[in-house]
């Protein structure tokens, strides 16, 4: 039987520490987003169709690390994990900067999908260190921080790469993911986990609270439509705008970063109601805005289209993961961080597939086929909610 793991004698759910999480919960997840608006950049430097799957190969990885590195939360100390796991992240990046063929920068690129799952380690640790009733809003404050790691991650590279290329970002990088790692060194309280398994049962573990937690499978299934709808958009923008009708660069892909950042809002937001009302209404709402979004990003072919589209997109998939989060970490609070572990690997297993069908159908139709597939993602999750409603 498992138990919750216990903290040490400086654990504070503090808003000091609470922000501190937040922050490195950013940085972290920053890394697997610094290609995206550079894309068309690393295409000129390094030719050839494999390049448009770098986005495809970093989200892989960060689904890997979730399945095989998140579940460590549940059997090792957390901050000596989340130290290490910094270490490791602040490695590949080096690696990544110094590849010299695009085989190589697959690669790196699968190790720091893989290694910034650290992001996913700091999440349920905030959890465990909240009091009920405020775990909802203190979910929502770290996931903020892991918001605006999603999207000014972008801006910051996109203006990079214009200046100074691609690699220059990845530099940039080391020094951010370290400082994470030294900040999470500093102020994070040790915890004493009490789980009485070996890493293989451990793992074993995950089929039986996926079977037996019919809500965790909802709300994965659901937030795996989300994500890989909002990995859609992401992932193609940049070609998008370097499309004659806008001959735009990576910088303006950016630009689009601090555009989305209007979802940091949902996600303090999202927990606040579901501390007070429960979750279950943000989420039918959250999905079928996702859906309109993508409504009026493929119909309204201006940039005033794109611009609405990003805000309503990640509003209504940062409003439905906070809520998702609320559901699943209550399910079972002595097995949070595998609950992570299959929550947050469907997800991402759902954007690698949005940006590598996203991929496909911007080679095959342009984006009026790529608006399609997002909105077909997005109406699914639609589906799904309004399934379980009626159940």
């Amino acid at each position: 039987m498992d138990t919750p793991p216990s903290l040490g004698p400086d654990a504070s759910a503090g808003r000091g520490l609470t922000l501190a999480m937040a922050a490195a919960t950013g940085f972290a997840v920053a890394n697997i987003y610094y290609n995206q608006p550079m894309l068309g950049v690393m295409e000129a430097a390094l030719p050839g169709r494999l390049t448009a799957f770098i986005p495809t190969a970093t989200q892989l990885g960060y689904a890997l690390g979730l399945f095989v590195l998140v579940p460590l939360g549940d059997l090792l100390e957390r901050k000596s994990l989340i130290v290490g796991q910094f270490i490791l992240l602040t490695l590949a990046l080096v690696a990544t900067a110094l590849a010299p063929t695009i085989g190589v920068l697959l690669v790196t690129s699968l190790c720091i999908g893989a290694a910034a799952t650290v992001a996913q380690q700091i999440v349920p640790f905030a959890a465990h260190l909240a009091s009920p009733e405020r775990r909802g809003a203190t979910v929502g404050v770290v996931m903020s921080g892991l918001l605006c790691g999603i999207l000014l991650s972008r801006t910051l590279a996109g203006f990079v790469a214009d200046h100074a290329g691609w690699r220059a970002m990845f530099w940039l990088g080391v020094p951010l993911s370290a400082g994470a790692g030294g900040l999470m060194a500093w102020v994070l309280p040790r915890s004493v986990p009490v789980v009485r398994h070996g890493y293989g049962t451990l793992m074993l573990s995950l089929v039986g609270l996926w079977r037996s937690l019919p809500a965790l499978r909802l709300a994965a299934m659901t937030q795996a439509c989300l994500f890989g709808a909002f990995s859609v958009f992401w992932s193609i923008l940049a070609l998008h705008l370097q499309e004659p009708r806008f001959g735009m660069g990576a910088e303006a892909a950016g630009l689009f970063g601090i555009i989305g950042a209007v979802g940091i809002l949902a996600a303090p937001l999202a927990g606040r109601i579901a501390d007070t009302h429960g979750p279950r209404y943000v989420i039918l709402l959250g999905t079928g805005l996702a859906f309109l979004s993508w409504v009026v990003a493929g119909l309204v072919t201006s940039l005033t289209g794109l611009v609405v589209g990003c805000i309503l997109l990640d509003f209504a998939v940062q409003s439905v993961l906070v809520s998702n989060q609320h559901i699943v970490y209550a399910l079972r609070p002595e097995a949070r961080a595998r609950l992570n572990t299959l929550f947050m690997g469907v997800m991402f297993l759902g954007g690698a597939g949005g940006a590598a069908g996203a991929s496909l159908a911007w080679g095959y139709g342009g984006w009026p086929a790529v608006s399609w597939f997002g909105a077909g993602l997005t109406a699914i999750a639609v589906a799904l909610q309004l399934s379980a409603a009626r159940r």
